[in-house]
């Protein structure tokens, strides 16, 4: 089941939202003020229109009723992001993602009216710094402050041992979500699954259970 996605600011958050939303085949509206950015972006979406959503007949115009989810991604200008998100939950838009760069512009979002904010900046900074940090962290994705999804080598001592045998959850806190073999991608693998040498675990974790294991096993 697709949606139907509406994208106010098409910066280089905002472009990129919506060409990934319409690669995935959703029906994509773009609107900016911008006249020369919309016509870049028209054959690749499905509907789009040059207007200013800080005014209120440019928004009552759209029908932000009929959009499943609602992207303010004019972040740069938080006076217009607070004023269109606003907008938005007065006129009973279904879903509203405002774009946030700080964390006090993110709590006068959420008191306006977005349904939740997205750091773009901060969130891919902290994502590089903790991969490049150590170099057995492979990749990551941040869940939430604590949270995170890790992609890391696997410990030698685990190599040819299954995952009931290692206590892996028990001990570590590390829950598995998939291995990596041989470019393949094994997918929420059995209790009975056996660890071999040069295997990828993908792993659920706190910050300080991740800490752990890099501390207490050697690893590649």
């Amino acid at each position: 089941m697709h949606n139907s996605v509406l994208i106010i600011g098409v910066g280089r958050f905002g472009r990129y939202l919506a060409l990934k939303f319409s690669e995935l085949g959703n029906d994509v509206m773009i609107v900016d003020r911008d006249e020369d950015t919309i016509s870049k972006l028209m054959s690749e979406v499905t509907s789009a229109k040059i207007a200013d959503c800080t005014r209120e007949e440019a928004l009552q115009g759209i029908g932000v009723k009929n959009f499943d989810v609602c992207f303010v991604c004019t972040g740069s200008d938080f006076q217009a992001s607070l004023e269109i998100t606003s907008r938005l939950s007065e006129m009973g838009a279904k879903k509203i993602i405002s774009k946030a760069s700080t964390d006090i512009h993110a709590k006068f979002l959420l008191r306006n009216g977005a349904d939740e904010v997205v750091y773009p900046e901060r969130d891919r900074a902290v994502e590089l710094a903790v991969k490049y940090s150590d170099t057995r962290i492979l990749d990551f994705a941040q869940m939430d402050d604590d949270i995170g999804i890790y992609e890391v080598s696997s410990a030698d001592s685990w190599w040819g041992k299954t995952i009931s045998s290692l206590g892996i959850r028990t001990k570590y806190k590390l829950n598995i979500l998939a291995v990596k073999r041989d470019h393949k991608t094994i997918a929420l693998p059995e209790p009975s699954f056996e660890i071999q040498k040069g295997d990828a675990l993908i792993v659920m974790a706190e910050k300080t259970s991740l800490d752990k294991y890099l501390k207490s096993v050697k690893t590649r």
